[in-house]
């Protein structure tokens, strides 16, 4: 029996669930969004609710270990695995919390402006978090430099000075979903617009702003 299986063990699952994902499942998706977001030029959608899924199991699977035999190799080898899931774990975190740092006033700006019935890309605690380095970093170069300037030249326009992710990389992808029709690059005075047919289990090296509705769809996958 291999960890995936001791933590779906673990899990206190009611019967009415009828399609509750097993600790395989939940990994396997948050492996997948780890790679999304590290590969990805933008914040993603936020994946907290798998990351809080595999903690608690965690933390279960962690107990039941207190209990078993000393010396048991079955146990190093299960806290190994537990090892590795948690890198998962805080390496999706720390890729976040590093766009966030990035693009903070994208961020906070795209929060703003979005409507009650879109997801939200931040879990409430990054937005906590994006908030007050904003309001940090601001206090920190009003003080460090804005203060000392003229006074046509203190106010900060994030719009204009704050970086933007580049939206234009190019990224590696494989197909989940067959999607047909898909544009690649639209229609300018000098050549006519692309559509691809993307084949379930293709892998192709594509610009990233045609494949963001994709990627957040779940239809490719970044690689």
């Amino acid at each position: 029996m291999d960890v995936l299986d001791e933590l779906d063990n673990s899990e206190n699952e009611s019967e009415e669930e009828a399609e509750a994902m097993t600790a395989a499942d939940v990994l396997l998706k948050l492996e997948e969004a780890w790679l999304n977001e590290k590969f990805a030029p933008e914040l993603l959608e936020s994946k907290t609710e798998l990351v809080e899924c595999l903690l608690e199991q965690i933390s279960e699977m962690e107990e039941n270990f207190k209990r078993a035999k000393k010396g048991d190799f079955k146990v190093n080898i299960h806290s190994m695995e537990i090892d590795r899931i948690r890198y998962i774990v805080s390496s999706y975190l720390r890729c976040r919390l590093k766009k966030i740092e990035k693009f903070t006033a994208q961020v906070l700006e795209e929060e703003a402006n979005r409507k009650d019935d879109d997801p939200s890309r931040l879990s409430p605690e990054e937005f906590a978090f994006a908030r007050e380095y904003s309001s940090n970093l601001e206090g920190h170069i009003q003080h460090l430099a804005l203060r000392h300037m003229p006074q046509n030249l203190q106010a900060l326009n994030n719009k204009q000075t704050a970086p933007r992710p580049n939206l234009d990389k190019y990224v590696f992808l494989r197909v989940n979903v067959a999607t047909d029709g898909v544009l690649v690059e639209e229609e300018t005075l000098d050549t006519g617009e692309e559509i691809v047919d993307l084949e379930k289990g293709d892998q192709h090296i594509m610009r990233y702003k045609p494949m963001m509705s994709l990627v957040n769809s779940g239809a490719v996958s970044l690689i």
